[in-house]
C-alpha cells in the first residue's frame, strides 16, 4: 500500500468525521447553559470535550501526515 493510499483511506477520514462530532456536540454543550443556567458547570465540562475532539482530530491529521 503506497503513503499515498494510506493518507486517504477511510479509517483516517472516520477518525476525522468523529472528531468533528465530538467537536459539534462541545459547541452545543456549552449552550444548554443559557437554558438551565449553572454557566460553569456546561461551560467546563464543553471545554473537556472539546479538548477531546482536539486531540481525535490531531490523531487523524498526523496519521495522514505520517503517511
Amino acid at each position: 500500500m503506497s503513503s499515498l493510499e494510506k493518507a486517504n483511506s477511510t479509517s483516517v477520514y472516520m477518525i476525522l468525521t468523529v472528531a468533528i462530532v465530538v467537536g459539534m456536540v462541545g459547541v452545543f454543550f456549552r449552550f444548554l447553559d443559557e437554558i438551565f443556567g449553572h454557566g460553569f458547570i456546561f461551560t467546563s465540562v464543553s471545554n473537556i470535550i472539546l479538548v477531546i475532539g482536539i486531540l481525535i482530530s490531531l490523531k487523524g491529521v498526523f496519521a495522514i501526515l505520517k503517511a
